[in-house]
């Protein structure tokens, strides 16, 4: 149940039609009131002035319905009692009934469901006593066929409006989540890009860094190598990072003259031998073999970059210098994409640091990216020692194929 009011919807066109019902409701008691009664009861024998105020009274406020609902339900329900017992009419409370959809649609529960009983209970009362008044000698089955009528009308009228509340609530529930699950995907998604473009540097800058300081007076030009794969890598995480935070926050450094982001294309297969080469520079020697006998589409390309990426910083990491690691990419239109990331667990990490790799954030953005294309991610210890990572991804149709070509980095 929801406990909040409603502002309703008050448009020009809607607020028209309730001054259309408006009209009709005053002049339909305004005439019954100059008129007699049509089953040979008295009519109403005051002033016709008062007939037409009467009928205003009844009338008038549906024209601000969805402003006031309570306000005019109340005003409603007492003009149209008040023409039930000076015998004015004892209609089906018509113009009660759009005053209570309104209540139903804008107020909470509690206040709804009392209006409509209270209303339920007034007008009962004033159509039996009206009929009572009119011929004592008693009518009372025809008095209580018009209450339930009355009942009838005015019931189905709240009911109506608590429908739709419930389905326009509904609706709103959807969006709201439909807008928190966008927002968790787009903050999920940056901190899977800035985990890429962060993890992957700092590693090798770490590694780089251990070497320098272990081997800084036995082998100074080794010492010279790892600073400036220290500073080559820092450069290139600064200018990735700086880019894609330009992006994220629409900065017009990055912006190009019609507001789109001039950005570098996003990395793909043929950035593969860069993640190599940081790889070797950080102590890790990579066999790298690729075989693509179908062009990969930039999405699936840049998924092979990430996890490929993710995979060799996790070797880096946690393998450590003089690792072996053996990268194997294939593609081709029938069975996908598939990557194999092996290493022999040869380096000098502490076997701490290998065991630690099962729980790490890594896996776990490798695992969302393959999950996220349909995929398939085995990641484990090997029996014979060290690690490997085996991702297929289905690839998406309608590419076209491309000659096989295959390349071997030692």
């Amino acid at each position: 149940m929801h406990t909040a009011r409603w502002r309703l919807r008050t448009g020009p066109h809607l607020l028209a039609v309730d001054a259309c019902a408006a009209v009709a409701a005053v002049t339909t008691y305004g005439v019954l009131a100059g008129q007699g009664a049509s089953d040979g009861s008295p009519a109403f024998r005051g002033p016709l002035w008062a007939g037409w105020l009467l009928a205003v009274c009844a009338g008038a406020p549906l024209a601000v319905r969805r402003l006031w609902p309570l306000p005019v339900l109340a005003a409603v329900l007492g003009a149209s009692a008040a023409a039930t017992l000076l015998d004015i009419t004892r209609d089906p409370y018509v113009a009660t009934a759009l005053a209570a959809y309104a209540v139903a649609l804008a107020e909470p529960a509690r206040r709804a469901w009392t209006a409509l009983a209270l209303t339920l209970a007034v007008a009962a009362a004033a159509v039996v006593t009206g009929e009572a008044a009119v011929t004592p000698s008693g009518r009372w089955p025809e008095a209580f066929a018009i209450a339930a009528l009355v009942w009838l009308v005015v019931g189905s009228a709240w009911t109506a409006g608590r429908v739709v509340r419930e389905r326009r609530a509904r609706a709103a529930r959807r969006e709201r989540r439909a807008a928190e699950d966008a927002l968790a995907e787009e903050r999920l998604r940056i901190a899977r890009e800035l985990h890429d473009i962060v993890s992957h540097s700092l590693s090798v800058i770490v590694v780089s860094a251990a070497v320098a300081n272990h081997v800084a007076e036995e082998r100074p030009e080794r010492t010279r190598d790892a600073l400036q794969a220290i500073e080559r890598t820092g450069r290139e995480a600064l200018t990735e990072m700086r880019r894609a935070l330009g992006v994220l926050r629409g900065d017009p450094a990055v912006q190009g003259p019609s507001g789109t982001a001039q950005t570098a294309p996003p990395p793909g297969l043929d950035d593969l031998p860069l993640l190599v080469r940081r790889a070797e520079q950080a102590g890790v020697r990579v066999g790298f073999r690729t075989r693509l006998a179908a062009d990969l589409p930039a999405g699936t390309a840049l998924t092979v970059y990430r996890i490929v990426q993710e995979a060799l910083t996790n070797v880096i990491k946690h393998a450590g210098d003089g690792t072996h690691c053996r990268l194997t990419i294939t593609a081709d239109s029938r069975e996908g994409v598939r990557i194999e990331v092996v290493d022999d667990g040869a380096g000098n990490a502490p076997a701490r640091d290998r065991a630690d790799l099962r729980g790490g954030h890594g896996l776990v953005g490798m695992r969302e990216r393959v999950m996220m294309y349909g995929g398939t991610l085995a990641a484990g210890p090997r029996p014979g020692g060290g690690f490997a990572v085996s991702v297929r991804l289905p690839r998406e149709p309608a590419q076209a194929t491309a000659a096989g070509r295959e390349e071997t980095t030692a």
